[in-house]
């Protein structure tokens, strides 16, 4: 397929643009391949590029008083902007083209095979978080492991990588014939150790147990290597009672307590796919919906219920954590298929217990390890965001990974001394799982990464991020290491919306930003003030004292 045949107005004259913050330009309108750009007539500089990618829906709004109309284009980092067209057939043409370039299937087809970096990729970000690096620190905490290459070409689990850390005395035999009783084949690996208690998190997909409660010896035995001996674990179901039972019937379900009786099964539920993506829509239209009143704007964000989500998540993650902390107990997460609330939970507990997963660097290797190697379908949970029409949504599109980035943010706002990385770096991060130029994430697994050679036709977006010069931007100047374990209070009073996000294109930032600046200006000074005058009080005070000692003597 050509893109030239997408494209029947590549480029047009006098139109106007509005776009956030009540912001607007006459501009000339050019179509590319992969991006809309839109420049000012009256200011060279003034110049907007939007990667077809990024577009969630075009809306179209028809003069009814002159040919021609306007443009909605509602994107996926939710924003609005709009293009004012004169004439029926360009503004017809222009709906057409970017409708077809933002629904483009094949990732072959997409910007990051066309970018090309225009610097010197001085760390390769596709081979910089190898297994083999995490499982040398894994070594010298503990003896009990192996790096696994039982899936080797994905023989055994599809949405695996090829290597996977395992405990040692389970053998590859053993591993095949566990991937065949868990959903998907997503047999139980190991996702963090916690070096400070000896303790194991794993996770993995559901037993598939059915009605008639099959059980497989070779799970049980996995299972129960990880505890040792005269220890108990824990087993977090990301789902209801009723769901989980529910799954029997369709040939899942969960551990049966008899063949698993040192595992105390919890449920923590959390929701996903199409509630958690109705209940986005919903926050971003009340976001949007500038002429609330208080009363209205506090009821619509109650009733979306995105902040419940969010505590729902980290109060799992935070139970997993007090688990393998306080309980000295190994756990063992899954929900259904283990690649959603189970990745949440799994990647929130370690930004709790481990302090590098709160630096930069180990913030990336989390992401790579517990998301895009765990097998986080991106593609497909990430292909539309908050303004697609219900009739278009379909139940695997979901804001899973964007759920677990706010609840971060909410850690990091509770704790902001102990992240290196700033607000602006997860925002950064959020925007490229939905249109990038970088090959991070698409695809949703690793295996249709390998298959389509990302790694050579692709830029990783770490390769990128971790440049001096752009990484200086995303770090955090009051950082002070702390190796402490952190723990988030999950309170209704310390959760907030996550305003530099969902915000940031309806609310003056800058503005914010100055006033806020100006307000700490008056505070310091304010401050400075108070300090000059106990210094002068404590000058008057000796100088009365001086005087009346000085008076005695006298006497």
């Amino acid at each position: 397929m050509e893109f030239a045949e997408l494209i029947k107005t590549p480029k047009l004259d006098s139109i106007r643009v509005f776009y956030p913050i009540d912001q607007s330009m006459e501009a000339t309108l050019c179509i590319t391949s992969h991006h809309l750009i839109v420049s000012s007539r009256s200011n060279a500089s003034q110049e907007l590029w939007l990667l077809h990618s990024m577009v969630d829906v075009v809306e179209r709004k028809p003069n009814n008083t002159s040919s021609g109309g306007t443009v909605g284009l509602k994107c996926k980092d939710f924003r609005i902007i709009e293009l004012e067209i004169n004439g029926w057939t360009d503004f017809n043409n222009i709906c057409n083209s970017i409708e077809w370039l933002s629904n483009l299937d094949d990732p072959r087809l997409l910007y990051p095979h066309f970018y090309r970096a225009m610097y010197e990729v001085v760390e390769n970000g596709w081979n910089a978080f190898q297994i083999e690096n995490e499982f040398s620190q894994l070594l010298m905490l503990s003896d009990d492991w192996r790096i696994s290459y039982v899936n080797r070409d994905f023989a055994a689990c599809s949405s695996y990588p090829e290597a996977v850390i395992v405990p040692k005395s389970i053998d590859d035999d053993c591993l095949t014939s566990i991937a065949a009783f868990r959903c998907l084949g997503r047999f139980p690996v190991l996702s963090y150790f916690h070096k400070t208690n000896k303790t194991a998190l794993l996770r993995s997909g559901q037993p598939m147990v059915g009605t008639n409660s099959k059980r497989c010896k070779d799970d049980e035995k996995l299972i129960n290597t990880v505890l040792g001996s005269g220890k108990r674990g824990y087993i977090i179901e990301t789902r209801t009672q009723n769901l989980a039972q529910l799954a029997r019937t369709k040939g899942g379900g969960f551990e049966p307590e008899v063949h698993y009786p040192l595992w105390r099964r919890v449920h923590k539920p959390i929701d996903r796919h199409s509630t958690l993506l109705d209940s986005l829509c919903k926050l971003i239209e009340a976001c949007n919906d500038s002429k609330s009143s208080m009363d209205k704007w506090l009821s619509r964000l109650e009733s979306c219920g995105w902040l419940t989500h969010i505590k729902d998540v980290l109060s799992s993650a935070c139970l997993v954590a007090q688990c393998l902390d306080k309980e000295l107990a190994s756990v063992l997460v899954h929900g259904s298929e283990g690649m959603d609330s189970t990745l949440q939970v799994c990647s929130l507990t370690q930004i709790i217990l481990n302090p590098d997963c709160r630096t930069v660097h180990g913030f990336e290797a989390l992401v790579e390890r517990e998301w895009l190697q765990a097998g986080h379908p991106f593609a497909t949970r990430c292909k539309h965001s908050a303004y697609t029409i219900t009739s278009a949504r379909t139940r695997e599109q979901s804001p899973i990974f964007l759920v677990f980035l706010d609840c971060v943010y909410q850690i990091f706002n509770q704790f902001k001394c102990s992240f290196e990385f700033n607000e602006k770096f997860l925002i950064y991060i959020f925007e490229q799982t939905y249109g990038s130029q970088f090959g991070t994430f698409l695809g949703n697994c690793v295996k249709d990464r390998k298959e389509m050679n990302f790694s050579k036709k692709t830029v990783s977006l770490w390769s990128y991020v971790n440049k001096p010069e752009i990484l200086q931007d995303f770090l955090n100047p009051s950082y002070e290491p702390n190796n402490a374990v952190i723990w988030p209070s999950v309170a209704p009073q310390s959760l907030e919306l996550w305003s530099g996000l969902y915000l940031r294109w309806v609310v003056d930032q800058t503005a914010n930003e100055k006033a806020c600046n100006r307000f700490a200006e008056i505070k310091a000074k304010e401050k400075e003030l108070k300090a000059k005058a106990t210094q002068l009080r404590r000058k008057l005070i000796d100088l009365v004292s001086n005087q009346t000692s000085n008076k005695t003597k006298e006497l």
